[in-house]
């Protein structure tokens, strides 16, 4: 990870490496045993035994997963080089630093205050934990002023660890769980129209006999497309927030009922019962620590250290799913229950009542408002002019002037004529060139934005119409195919033989599908586009020097660009 060496060299040493510790310490474990079990002798074994027992199954494991890991690469499901992205070198270091921090302040006050090392290290856990037992506590002037700088310092660097751990394993992990469940509630949603004889409306409409027949244009067929798939993306992120809150809960209950029992066999001595246990790993679980129960053996503190060190980070990410699920609907009944009672809102009740009514006239409707027109509008309005639902009309009204004020003093002089003609695709190549820079320029103030930035069908339109695609026609659409026998993977395959382009809102190659946000594909598009006229317009520009000593060459090359023009702009 270093990369002093070869990866392919690295991995083997790494792995026979952890095998070896691991085997080592499984031999020094079963040895001690023999002179511990003498007769007529009490004896206790000791924590180093029991941290000896953890390490060696850890070594064990982390050798098995690598194993795992280069037998996957063999069979090419993982890369076979492996580097440490940003996020993952900043957890490691996190990591080893608070390792470090952790037996330095353990060896430091086991010497202060004459402490055995291991249980100073009982004792640094739970301070920098922030759960204070209570059974071990600095008793020297020294030791209690240390405490100040020690217990702060600690607290932050464990707070930054759980907090890589948080952005890496779970935003990480549910980029690529939420891309996986939105796959998979589109191949059901599409099978469910297919089983019902519903899925007619996936059909391009290429002629006007055929949109008279459906009663709907192509640019309203594809609407309703759009809106199905956002329905399957509601669905798929609701969905999605209560499973994880349900994988980290059951992982927390796990560690809680599993504690509680390794617990309540380590202190049989005490007269534990399980009710006890359980107690006890609750309120250390909660970090609350009443120190009226205590871990006297030394397998029960050797335990402890290693069980609370994942105990805690595991509560933190499901008091984060909490919020976003639990949370967030108990403070969204608060507050609509505060709209009729103590604290009524700005809008007043009776704007309140009347609101609910209509997003539940909205709900019910099946059919989508359409707010556009019939196909082939030439009018499209830019996704900056394009006026937001539930807003207030004065704050809409003063937004919506600040706006125009913006688009008149960035709009290039050659287009003060677009809003006029409807044209906003530039009336000649440097103003369709200025118009994808400035729209790029647009989308990157979005790309940070939480939660993501979703676009209206609207926006799209103006999006792809920048692109070269238009939504009113069926030139670049296609029907998603569905084969239920096939898992809906029908599609892909054709796509993959066909080399084909076109697609659909509900297809695979759907903007809304995939792991990459919105803002981000738009951008990358856009700069694409932009890239590739730049660059056609240089080759061309170079043909018209190397032409220029010809008669008519030049008057041919403005001629093909004009019609380029004429046609783009149609």
């Amino acid at each position: 990870m270093a990369r002093r060496l070869k990866f392919s060299i690295a991995q083997p040493i790494t792995i026979i490496g952890w095998y070896i510790a691991s085997f080592l310490l499984i031999g020094d474990i079963s040895g001690i045993v023999q002179f511990v079990q003498k007769p007529h002798q009490r004896r206790a074994l000791t924590q180093a035994y029991y941290y000896a027992i953890f390490a060696a199954t850890l070594y064990f494991i982390i050798a098995t997963l690598m194993v795992a890991t280069v037998y996957g690469a063999w069979k090419k499901h993982y890369s076979k080089e492996f580097k440490l992205n940003t996020s993952q070198r900043t957890l490691m270091l996190q990591t080893i630093s608070f390792m470090i921090y952790s037996i330095g302040g353990a060896a430091v006050y086991a010497k202060i205050e004459g402490w055995h090392f291991l249980d100073a290290v009982y004792f640094v856990n739970y301070t920098l934990l922030t759960v204070g037992i209570g059974d071990y506590a600095p008793m020297t002037h020294l030791g209690r002023g240390l405490l100040f700088p020690f217990a702060f310092g600690g607290i932050v660097i464990l707070g930054l660890v759980v907090g890589s751990i948080r952005s890496l394993v779970l935003e990480r992990g549910k980029d690529k769980l939420g891309s996986r469940m939105t796959e998979k509630k589109r191949e059901a949603v599409l099978k469910d129209l297919l089983k019902k004889g519903d899925d007619q409306k996936l059909n391009p409409i290429q002629t006007a006999a055929q949109a008279k027949a459906a009663e709907m244009s192509e640019r309203q067929r594809r609407e309703e497309e759009f809106n199905l798939m956002r329905k399957v993306q509601e669905m798929t992120a609701t969905r999605q927030k209560w499973i994880a809150l349900s994988l980290s809960g059951g992982a927390w209950l796990l560690l809680w009922l599993i504690g509680a029992l390794v617990f309540y066999f380590a202190e049989h001595e005490q007269g534990w019962t399980y009710f006890q246990s359980l107690y006890f790993a609750y309120t250390t679980l909660l970090t609350i620590g009443y120190g009226d129960f205590k871990p006297f053996s030394n397998s029960g503190k050797a335990f402890f250290v290693l069980w609370s060190l994942l105990a805690v980070p595991t509560l933190t990410i499901v008091i984060s799913n909490l919020g976003d699920t639990v949370v967030k609907a108990i403070r969204d009944v608060t507050l609509y229950l505060g709209e009729f009672t103590v604290l009524p809102g700005d809008a007043g009740v009776r704007t309140r009542l009347k609101q609910s009514m209509d997003r539940v006239k909205k709900t019910s409707n099946s059919e989508p408002q359409h707010t556009h027109g019939q196909a082939g509008d030439a009018f499209i309005e830019p996704p900056g002019l394009l006026r937001e639902e539930g807003r207030d009309e004065e704050e809409e009204a003063e937004n919506e002037t600040a706006v125009h004020k913006v688009e008149d003093t960035e709009r290039h002089p050659s287009q003060s004529s677009d809003r006029e003609t409807g044209d906003f695709i530039g009336s000649t190549i440097h103003e369709y060139h200025y118009l994808l820079a400035k729209e790029s320029r647009k989308v990157m103030n979005h790309l940070n934005e939480a939660p993501p930035r979703q676009y209206s069908y609207r926006e799209w339109c103006y999006y792809l119409k920048l692109l070269g695609e238009d939504e009113s026609s069926s030139a670049s659409h296609r029907r998603p195919e569905v084969d239920p026998r096939k898992g809906g993977k029908v599609e892909m395959q054709q796509a993959q033989t066909s080399g084909s382009k076109e697609w659909s809102w509900v297809g695979e190659k759907s903007p809304l599908m995939g792991e990459m946000e919105e803002a981000e594909w738009v951008l990358q598009k856009l700069s694409e586009k932009l890239e590739k006229n730049l660059r056609d317009l240089h080759e061309k520009e170079r043909g018209k020097k190397a032409g220029s000593s010809s008669g008519g060459s030049d008057t041919i090359l403005e001629r093909e660009e004009s019609k380029s023009d004429e046609k783009r702009k149609r």
